[in-house]
């Protein structure tokens, strides 16, 4: 990065970052701000978001305020739930402009989700300089909207850039935080209270857990049982399931350790040796900047099916595994994890393929871009 980028990220003093709703839309936005914080310790970095969504909880844990609006969801929602949602829109709208009017932020980002659609449209109307940021590989309403008001957009890869104007687009990759500073891998061993001898599977399912994934290992653990002495399992089921995939462990004597959440994901990709997740586009890009094998299993309700366009480009340059939900079963997962723990020359290779596709550099990246807009709209 040249003087002129380090010098204008100083000058830099009020930031805004709007979105949320699901790790996919937070961390992104996390990993911005971090790069940020980076350049200038002293900038003021505020969220905005909902307090229903994920950010409510996270934020505060990870040291950031958070300013809570008035959003909803608009696509597969009843009558009703739309006309609530456009009521909390004119609320948030005016709401947002008084905020602004007295905060006067330098630049607003919006990492995509319906929190970040008021933000970053009433940051336009008062030229205020906007970026967005696009995960997946078939954009949101919300960022589909704002691609015609902000100024510059940053998007994953080629797959999303018919949606927005060309002028506007930059192929930063998604940004993700930085997953390996600082990071002791036996105190991560110790953290989760697992043993560093043995393999280790970590499985989550976005933020809430996922259902289909918790039944498909439960019912894998039986074609496990003749390694279940060598591996062992860090698995995140969501609130819902967790008393019973706890319990489906215990039965059947299994090393592990599971929680409802899990906060520290740094330290749990750190002794990650393989991950099952579902194929959201922030957690494929962290697993591939790390390079971690992985089983993927797309939710298959996501919107426009983009989980599995972004499982798909992965397993077909065989950088991961892929199994639809509709034909998951425990004997399948069981095998897939078998041969995976079995054949370290498997393994590696889908790291190195892994490798190819992560994009690790994505924030910084990014960060060029902010100062860069920054530094021309003055």
């Amino acid at each position: 990065m040249t003087k002129n980028y380090i010098d204008e990220a100083l000058s830099l003093d009020k930031v805004i970052i709007a979105g949320g709703g699901t790790g996919g839309h937070l961390y992104p936005g996390l990993a911005v701000a971090g790069q940020l914080k980076k350049r200038n310790p002293n900038m003021d970095i505020l969220f905005v978001g909902t307090e229903n969504g994920i950010e409510a909880t996270i934020l505060p844990l990870e040291g950031y305020n958070i300013k809570f609006i008035q959003a909803g969801g608009f696509v597969r929602v009843s009558i009703i739930k739309k006309i609530k949602t456009l009521y909390k829109l004119f609320i948030s709208l005016f709401q947002m402009y008084s905020f602004y009017s007295d905060w006067q932020p330098d630049i607003v980002i919006g990492t995509g989700g319906y929190a970040s659609f008021v933000p970053v449209l009433v940051a336009s109307l008062m030229s205020i300089p906007t970026i967005i940021l696009e995960q997946n590989s078939v954009p949101g309403l919300s960022n589909k909207l704002l691609g015609r008001f902000a100024d510059r957009i940053c998007i994953t890869d080629e797959s999303s850039s018919s949606a927005f104007p060309k002028e506007k687009i930059f192929i930063t990759g998604n940004p993700v935080r930085d997953l390996t500073e600082g990071i002791d891998k036996k105190a991560a061993y110790e953290l989760f209270g697992l043993d560093d001898k043995k393999f280790t599977i970590l499985i989550f399912g976005g933020s809430a857990g996922a259902v289909a994934i918790n039944n498909a290992i439960m019912e894998a653990i039986v074609y496990l049982m003749d390694i279940k002495e060598d591996i062992q399992f860090l698995h995140q089921s969501g609130k819902a399931d967790y008393a019973t995939v706890r319990q489906a462990y215990m039965s059947y004597d299994c090393s592990g350790t599971v929680a409802p959440f899990i906060y520290q994901m740094p330290q749990a990709y750190a002794i990650a040796d393989i991950v099952i997740s579902r194929a959201g586009a922030t957690t494929l890009a962290e697993i591939t900047s790390l390079g971690i094998p992985s089983i993927l299993i797309p939710y298959p309700y996501a919107a426009m099916a983009h989980q599995e366009l972004n499982a798909n480009r992965l397993s077909s340059e065989g950088a991961a595994i892929m199994i639809k939900e509709d034909v998951l079963n425990g004997k399948q997962l069981a095998e897939e994890i078998r041969k995976l723990y079995l054949d370290k020359g498997y393994r590696e290779k889908i790291r190195g393929k892994c490798r190819v596709l992560g994009k690790p550099d994505a924030a910084k990246r990014v960060i060029e871009i902010i100062i860069n807009l920054y530094k021309y709209s003055e």
